[in-house]
């Protein structure tokens, strides 16, 4: 074993430590604070030394601002170990979440329902791949784009015209992204409304779901129906497409383990009212391990659960090193800057707190993917940015409105900005850059999803609630 891969093994081992100290504390078993901070500590030393300099300059960046604020501040302290806590919900929310798409990527039958909805022919392909990649999503997280993307592009590749292959893939990605950014805006296993419910005061799941609902249909539908307006016009006589391998029955395993996380997720929460997140991070990884049982059978050997968690350990969780160091910074960074700018914007003349609250909720849904063009994660910009705004009761508003305002602009991130996993992973699927994905196959989109959304944010927040 080299030094590097022990350095990676221990992380990896570090972090399921901090999710389990993590999920029992939110359960009520003890307050373990001191050691969780000290864990996020040694876990981004860790980590840090085999990723790359992008990443570790978001380390740089955060131990810089931790001077700063050490300088200038009397509660530097206490700051930087909130900024520690939300780094350490990261992480343990991002464990919790991989061992699900860990059991989830070796599922035969989740591979032949995606490549069912894949082999659709041309009048529902796109309503069957957004509605897929949205039910995928709130299994899977981004191994839903993973996944379907990889079976769209094998797809098209069957097409021997280059023109309509280039339209096909791009509408099949595009029907795939869109299904996940829809998720964003409501999922309890999505870090938009994971991390927005512990921003906005008084905020729950419960009170954000419904809302947050209405936007996932506004962005799926929005596509469907501006790629059913604007699809290629294509002339000549085509073959007629050759009917898809199978039945619909072949989602039934996705709809049930669905079902099955729904309510076990709700029910918990319900029934202890310990949050959702906290739910999440225990009965995720107790359904994961229990579908990795059940496929052990008939694999051999390499199906033994001992395998499996070995592999886990010693080669997928090491392999997010990258993307939980983004995710831990940006969440340390957003906590600990946002003190640091209110002064700032204040000197400057921004004075949210002025504003009339149609502004404020208008400026939510557009500031993040405005931001995500100039490199700003959401996590970041979200934790760094709500701060400055007052809080729900202050503006008369439900704080479901809230959430849905900044959880819809965090999905319209998802769609726009070159920065994100979600047009990363398109534009290598399509074979194009992130910046193209973005701005060239969602550009329209993003203006005419996004102003609906905002209508509908307005409407919530004065109208329905």
């Amino acid at each position: 074993m080299t030094p590097s891969q022990f350095i990676d093994r221990a992380a990896a081992v570090l972090l399921i430590v901090l999710t389990a100290l993590f999920a029992l504390r939110e359960w009520g078993a003890g307050e373990p604070g001191p050691v969780i901070e000290g864990l996020v500590i040694v876990i981004l030393v860790l980590l840090a030394v085999n990723v790359r300099l992008t990443r570790k300059a978001f380390v740089v960046v955060g131990l810089v601002l931790t001077a700063w604020v050490a300088l200038s501040a009397d509660d530097w302290l206490s700051l930087a170990r909130q900024g520690l806590e939300k780094a350490a919900f990261v992480a343990a929310f991002f464990v919790a979440l991989s061992t699900l798409r860990n059991a989830a990527e070796s599922s035969p039958a989740l591979r032949k329902g995606g490549a069912f909805l894949a082999a659709q022919p041309p009048g529902r392909r796109y309503a069957a791949l957004t509605v897929g990649g949205h039910l995928f999503a709130l299994l899977i997280n981004y191994g839903s784009i993973s996944l379907l993307g990889s079976l769209a592009s094998n797809a098209a590749r069957s097409e021997g015209d280059p023109v309509i292959r280039g339209h096909r893939t791009r509408r099949m990605l595009l029907a795939i992204q869109r299904g996940f950014i829809a998720s964003l805006t409501w999922s309890p296993l999505a870090f938009a409304m994971a991390i927005t419910i512990a921003l906005v005061p008084g905020a729950t799941w419960a009170s954000a779901v419904l809302p947050g609902l209405g936007s996932a249909v506004i962005i799926t539908m929005t596509g469907w129906a501006m790629d059913t307006i604007f699809k290629p016009r294509l002339r000549g006589n085509r073959p007629p497409p050759r009917k898809p391998e199978g039945s619909w029955s072949l989602m039934m395993p996705l709809l049930f383990l669905l079902v099955l996380l729904a309510v076990a997720v709700s029910a918990a929460h319900f029934l202890t009212g310990i949050r959702v997140v906290g739910v999440v991070m225990v009965i995720v990884p107790v359904i994961a391990v229990a579908w990795a049982v059940i496929q052990r059978i008939g694999l051999g050997r390499e199906g033994t659960l001992r395998g499996r968690v070995r592999g886990y350990v010693t080669g997928e969780l090491p392999g997010y090193r990258g993307e939980i160091v983004l995710l831990m910074m940006a969440g340390y960074i957003g906590t600990v800057g946002a003190p640091v700018l209110q002064p700032l914007l204040a000197s400057l003349g921004f004075a949210p707190e002025s504003l009339p609250t149609w502004v404020v909720l208008t400026i939510l849904v557009w500031i993040v993917p405005i931001l995500g063009q100039f490199g700003m994660n959401p996590i970041l910009a979200v934790t760094l940015i709500s701060p400055m705004f007052p809080s729900p009761e202050a503006l008369g508003i439900p704080p479901g409105a809230m959430v849905a305002a900044i959880t819809a602009g965090w999905a319209m991130s998802g769609a726009t900005s070159p920065f994100t996993a979600t047009t990363l992973l398109i534009g290598s699927f399509g074979g194009v850059s992130a910046t193209h994905v973005g701005l060239r196959w969602n550009g329209g989109y993003f203006l005419v999803a996004t102003s609906i959304l905002t209508l509908w944010v307005l409407a919530y927040a004065f109208v329905l609630s």
